[in-house]
């Protein structure tokens, strides 16, 4: 099987990250850890002025943890690191001198929803529905939590997380803050996404720095925080309710 992939491609001051795995853009820990880095190294990195943030494909823009590494996991320290990995990826955006433009074709499950919320202006199409599952195996959302919250607010997280069978539009998601912009089709949204790269790539570096630092100023505590709630994700993920949730998932 593949193990996905992490690519940075550099043009014109805009660095655009695309991942990818072939189990719908599921989030295996080799491509969490290749993403975090990635963002970071993107941060860094002078010949980059914004990054766009994107999966390949059509539909799917991530279908969230990989089934088959919770399945592994039989330890409270594998369960940790296995969720740090998401805390990781939303640290290192949230760090990240640079603004990131979100770019989500479809759906967002989980994980994939905590990604979108960690970016910094995010565009989507009317396919991109958010959906927070983790509820429905034995879990909760608990490390991409306070990026969902901080982006939608209390109200919509525990609408989310609470549900967690249902399907939430993307209008619904734009409405709450979710998205910033929704399209009818991925042409409309590239030529858009275009746009405001293009007009931040000629943007003044040092405001946009400091934009950025304004975002996130209240949440400096998340290195802290997401690591609490990466280790009782650790732990519930090893209930007997989680594992035969888990198993009947990966037996469809």
């Amino acid at each position: 099987m593949e193990e996905g992939s992490v690519n940075l491609n550099i043009k014109n001051g805009i660095g655009t990250i695309e991942f990818y795995h072939p189990q719908s853009n599921s989030l295996p820990a080799n491509v969490l850890k290749n993403l975090a880095q990635t963002i970071i190294s993107s941060g860094k990195n002078k010949d980059i002025r914004v990054i766009i943030l994107k999966s390949k494909g059509d539909r799917v823009f991530c279908a969230g943890a990989s089934f088959q590494e919770l399945s592994d996991i039989s330890n409270t320290k594998q369960g940790k690191e296995f969720f740090m990995g998401f805390a990781n990826v939303i640290n290192a955006a949230r760090e990240c001198p640079k603004l990131i433009i979100g770019r989500v074709q479809g759906k967002a499950v989980g994980g994939g929803v905590g990604m979108v919320c960690a970016t910094d202006y995010c565009y989507a199409t009317k396919y991109a529905a958010v959906k927070l599952s983790e509820l429905s195996i034995g879990i909760g959302p608990f490390v991409v939590g306070p990026a969902v919250e901080r982006k939608a607010g209390l109200s919509a997280y525990s609408t989310l997380a609470i549900n967690s069978t249902k399907w939430f539009s993307a209008e619904w998601a734009k409405q709450k803050g979710i998205y910033s912009e929704v399209f009818e089709t991925v042409e409309q949204m590239d030529h858009e996404i275009s746009e405001i790269a293009s007009k931040l790539e000629k943007s003044n570096p040092q405001a946009m720095q400091k934009l950025k630092e304004v975002f996130w100023s209240d949440y400096k505590n998340w290195d802290q925080l997401l690591k609490k709630r990466a280790e009782f994700s650790g732990e519930l993920i090893l209930s007997n309710f989680t594992k035969e949730a888990i198993s009947r998932f990966n037996t469809k």
